[in-house]
């Protein structure tokens, strides 16, 4: 399996069909290959290694696409920068895949300066905006215009397709390893279960280095759609978009739904050629659910439950997203296990337990990561006799529905983003007026959840007063991206402990979850 295989396809198939829209540029699959391939022939007259890694900074675009596919057309993978990642947070990804070269885009190209100063090893930053290349940087247009097209170096199965860096548990961004064959499984899986037809215009609006807008991205490449982009996800411009561009699918998360529907300019008529949404990243709360299939009643509803580590776990297809299935209870399914993937239930000691048990959920197969970049003890941690530990905890129905009850990891999931509390609580705790912290996540209308902290008061100091929330952020946001900073604090005399000594945070979550099944599990 390789990724380029995706254009070759299409190129073959439907050469003249419109392979993305964005703004005002339209390409052509014929278009599209021949930009590729004199890109990828750039890269190499840059430099570029085989198996070297090429990060990209930048938000949505049609250059975003064509990056895509050029990287490992040039036997080179990936590092999609997370763009609401702080420029320590950037640095680090830098520093630790080993990158000689970036990518960036007109919002990010303000801040090369100072990753230069964090980053020694790099050595030459592409341009990829629509301004004057700007001085000291390689224009990415110049790239494509004056380099000849070079033959597909066909990176494929066990090759290392990319570096996706999620939430540390130990303080630091971790590098998961995905492969083409795991990316491709991603997309096959998602072709086959998720219901979409052949062709399909479909939106992306949602960040593309998330493992969910790649995975879906490469599904709709795969049923030779039509990519219509746009750069970030802002309520009025995607259902404008929608209509003008006679949207038929797309990814969102819970949050955009409930966005869009609570829009002062929601028109339930924009959405008239929508086939299909998919949603992921987080559950998707009870009253947004019942109030899209009140507006829109003839759209079917897909999620997807995943992670960076695996991709695609399972699919909960449109008959779990009904009136009937709201009374039933499986509406709070996250799904059956995908084709090739198994899924099972393990105890403490990795032992399978029977339907209808609680246990941790572990899966196996062609999607599961080859391992977390320079670390492999964690990797041996996490993947036990071929079995991913994920983290999560949940059951598996009679059925075969698997219900998620738990994040086992404390995980937070804000406005679809993973947040890895013991990561806040690192920063938090060196506030020099903190002597112990605790991050939980609390329900939030907007978000899902929003981090939350708790915290013992350092010696001799007076609390609320000497410490808002608005300070703390302040001092979070030198370290770590502002999604991950505490929005709320609260003040107790002492922790919670367990005769372990570990902090009982589900002593502090009661109060905050005492209506947690007003919410899709």
């Amino acid at each position: 399996m390789n990724l380029t295989q995706l254009l070759h396809r299409n190129v073959l198939l439907r050469p003249e069909q419109e392979a993305i829209c964005y703004q005002n540029q339209s390409l052509t699959y014929r278009e599209l290959v021949t930009r590729v391939a004199c890109l990828a022939g750039g890269l190499r007259n840059i430099g570029l290694k085989e198996g070297e890694c090429l990060p990209l900074l930048s938000m949505n675009s049609c250059r975003y696409l064509e990056y895509l596919f050029a990287v490992p057309w040039a036997g080179g993978f990936y590092n999609l920068v997370n763009v609401r990642w702080s420029i320590a947070e950037i640095s680090y990804s830098l520093v630790d895949s080993g990158a000689r070269f970036l990518v960036v885009d007109d919002t990010f190209a303000p801040m090369v300066a100072e990753i230069k100063k964090k980053v020694p090893l790099l050595e030459c930053v592409i341009y990829a905006g629509d301004s004057e290349c700007p001085e000291g940087m390689v224009s990415y247009e110049g790239l494509v215009a004056e380099s000849d097209p070079i033959e597909d170096m066909y990176r494929n199965g066990d090759d290392l397709a990319g570096i996706f860096y999620t939430g540390g548990t130990t303080g630091s961004p971790k590098g998961v390893m995905l492969s083409h064959t795991n990316l491709m499984v991603f997309a096959l899986t998602a072709s086959q279960m998720t219901g979409l037809s052949a062709e399909p215009r479909w939106l992306n609006c949602a960040p593309l280095f998330h493992i969910a807008g790649l995975g879906m991205l490469l599904m709709s490449f795969l049923l030779g759609g039509s990519q219509i982009i746009l750069p970030a996800f802002i309520p009025a411009e995607v259902m404008k978009i929608i209509r003008e561009k006679r949207v038929s699918d797309m990814l969102l998360i819970p949050t955009m739904v409930q966005m869009l529907l609570d829009d002062p300019s929601f028109n339930k008529d924009d959405f008239e050629m929508v086939q299909n949404i998919i949603y992921g990243a987080s559950p998707m709360p009870l009253g947004t659910m019942k109030k899209a299939l009140e507006e829109l009643p003839k759209i079917g509803f897909v999620q997807g439950y995943g992670m960076t580590e695996c991709g695609l776990i399972s699919i909960s297809s449109k008959n779990h997203h009904t009136y009937e299935a709201i009374e039933s209870g499986k509406i709070k399914s996250a799904g059956i296990p995908g084709l090739v993937q198994q899924v099972r239930m393990v105890d403490e000691q990795g032992c399978p337990v029977p339907a209808g048990t609680v246990g941790e959920i572990t899966v196996r197969g062609p999607n599961v990561m080859a391992g977390y970049w320079g670390k492999p003890e964690l990797t041996q941690k996490t993947i036990i006799d071929g079995w991913l530990h994920t983290g999560d905890g949940g059951y598996i129905d009679e059925q075969g529905d698997i219900f998620v009850v738990d994040r086992v990891k404390d995980m937070i999931i804000s406005g679809g983003e993973n947040i890895y509390s013991s990561e806040v609580e690192t920063i938090v705790s060196q506030h020099p007026y903190v002597a112990q912290c605790a991050v939980i996540g609390i329900p939030s209308a907007e978000w899902g959840e929003t981090v939350h902290v708790v915290i013992v008061p350092a010696p001799n100091v007076e609390n609320s007063e000497i410490l808002t929330t608005k300070q703390l952020r302040s001092f979070c946001k030198e370290h770590i991206a502002g999604y991950k900073c505490p929005r709320s604090i609260a003040f107790i005399d002492a922790l919670p402990i367990s005769g372990a000594g570990k902090v009982l945070k589900a002593e502090l979550r009661k109060f905050y979850w005492k209506d947690r099944e007003a919410q899709v599990s």
